[in-house]
């Protein structure tokens, strides 16, 4: 079994002077459940290279058992510092994407062309997509047939309410629940910062941090259903 993981690459939190990227739990969480399920799994980023890792996320109260691992594992590390560029990445070549979170998406990937040509394509392969807290902002301008993938689907993401505890609902290029909203998709979310995942036929997303290993296993329960 072959999965795409696909970073970030934007590092700037829009004009606050200060660094983003993509969430650390929302990598390592769902990296190890592939790792430890056998899974092939591919590092890609719109640059390549090391994806910049938001400094929020790996603060002493932001660990996990999967972040302690993380930076216990060399190889690991290597593997993300060596991302492969997006655009050389075919979705013939996998059984499915996952995207890791972080605010980083809501820049790059909410508007990168391959990102967005690579979902339809696995989409119009009937193949799964997952995504998790803000990097279901990839899916802003993926279309199907001209209609918005989103569209009468059931969907989640960080939530407004989310968004506002972290006071950054005026520097994001936009609320990730609106734009969920505003392209058609039945937006649900559950309490703040507790785990929440769903499905809608080929498409998986989870809430928050707390989501990312839920968002992976049910991912590779599509895979090999």
């Amino acid at each position: 079994m072959n999965i795409l993981m696909v970073l970030t690459s934007h590092d700037k939190l829009g004009d606050t002077g200060k660094k983003t990227g993509f969430w650390l739990e929302e990598f390592a969480a769902p990296y190890y459940a592939f790792l430890d399920a056998g899974v092939n799994v591919t590092l890609a980023s719109p640059a390549g290279g090391q994806p910049p890792l938001d400094p929020s996320s790996d603060t002493e109260d932001t660990q996990t058992k999967d972040t302690k691992r993380f930076k216990a594992d060399s190889e690991a590390q290597e593997h993300l510092a060596t991302t492969k560029k997006l655009a050389d990445m075919k979705a013939e070549d996998f059984d499915s994407v996952f995207y890791p979170g972080g605010h980083g998406p809501m820049w790059d990937l909410a508007v990168d062309k391959n990102s967005i040509e690579l979902i339809e394509t696995f989409i119009k392969q009937d193949k799964p997509v997952a995504f998790v807290c803000h990097s279901p902002a990839a899916l802003k301008n993926v279309k199907i047939d001209g209609e918005y993938l989103v569209k009468g689907k059931t969907v989640t993401g960080f939530s407004n309410t989310e968004e506002e505890a972290v006071q950054l609902t005026d520097v994001v290029p936009f609320l990730l629940e609106d734009a969920l909203k505003a392209n058609g998709g039945n937006y649900e979310k559950s309490t703040d910062w507790e785990s929440f995942v769903v499905e809608d036929g080929l498409l998986i997303t989870g809430q928050n941090p707390a989501s990312s290993e839920e968002a992976a296993k049910r991912l590779m329960a599509e895979i090999q259903a």
